[in-house]
């Protein structure tokens, strides 16, 4: 593919329309990947939905985790929306192009929701520190007033500094091609097309990435540390298997989340290769996306309760 560039003053030229690559390389696996995908984001939409729907019908289910738990579900389906419905359309039609704005906007979103994945975590977490490390203020600490503040404050805390970002990412000059080696709009590719001096807006990136995902990863450990020491103070088996139970999928889901994203975000310059930087972003972006629903239920004795009155209705 021919680099599209308009030339402007000097030896500068300003990049009007960029081109996805994606999977392009794999182009015999063309409407094989299409499928793939088509089904994964059926699942994601399925999946999640109808973690959404228990969570509002079932009574057993109207309480502080679950509530989260429906955020984290509707958060889910948008952060897949973000990426995969605009891969798919560049499998299905092979036309790659997106415009400037159309790549800005894309990241926008992605790096705002990603932020919002991080706090709703560190929220999740909260919450299950509070009602195994102290349950008798739970019904205080954890009241509805509370559980909407943290749910609004996690949807909306990452908005401006995102914006910023994505300003900051797009006000470099892409000189050198305009040809983006992965399938979205993602910072470590975007970088690379730049030219002169990127370190600065490398720096920057560090610095959101400790932010948003470094830091509430850490407190979210130190949390879960604290929640382990007091669950193995617990007098009985039974009672220690049940609050293992509603801890380790959230646990799990945080773990594939933060390790992925970080090491996208955290390596130099340098280690990024675009097959590795694919991978590591499929994971987080869509195959975690996928499998939350599974983790959450299938570990989840009340989930699976309210599943099934459901499915006996019908």
């Amino acid at each position: 593919m021919k680099c599209e560039v308009k030339k402007a003053e000097g030896n500068v030229s300003t990049v009007m329309q960029f081109v996805l690559l994606g999977f392009s390389d794999l182009s015999n696996l063309q409407g094989f990947l299409s499928g793939v995908f088509s089904i994964i984001y059926i699942i994601v939409i399925i999946g999640n939905s109808l973690i959404i729907i228990l969570t509002r019908l079932d009574p057993a289910l109207q309480k502080p985790m679950y509530f989260f738990l429906a955020n984290f579900s509707l958060l889910e389906i948008s952060y897949v929306t973000v990426t995969l419905p605009r891969m798919l359309v560049n499998l299905w039609t092979q036309d790659r192009s997106i415009s400037l704005l159309g790549c800005a906007t894309q990241m926008c979103f992605f790096l705002t929701l990603g932020a919002t994945e991080c706090f709703l975590l560190i929220v999740m977490a909260y919450d299950r520190y509070v009602a195994i490390c102290n349950p008798l203020h739970y019904p205080l600490v954890m009241n509805q007033k509370m559980c909407v503040q943290l749910a609004v404050g996690a949807w909306i805390i990452g908005i401006p500094i995102q914006i910023g970002q994505t300003a900051t990412v797009f006000s470099l000059h892409f000189c050198n091609c305009n040809q983006i080696n992965h399938f979205f709009c993602d910072i470590p590719p975007i970088i690379k097309l730049a030219c002169g001096d990127t370190s600065v807006h490398e720096m920057s990136v560090y610095a959101v990435t400790m932010l948003f995902a470094a830091v509430p990863f850490i407190l979210i450990l130190a949390s879960y540390s604290k929640i382990i020491s007091t669950i193995l103070k617990l007098p009985t088996a039974s009672g220690q298997a049940k609050a293992f139970s509603t801890c380790s999928s959230h646990l799990l889901v945080v773990v594939l989340f933060f390790g992925s994203a970080t090491i996208t975000y955290l390596r130099p310059k340098s280690y990024h290769s675009a097959g590795t930087d694919k991978l590591l972003s499929l994971f987080y972006t869509i195959l975690t996306p996928m499998f939350n629903p599974m983790i959450y239920s299938l570990r989840n004795k009340d989930v699976i309760a309210a599943l099934r009155k459901l499915l006996l209705k019908k």
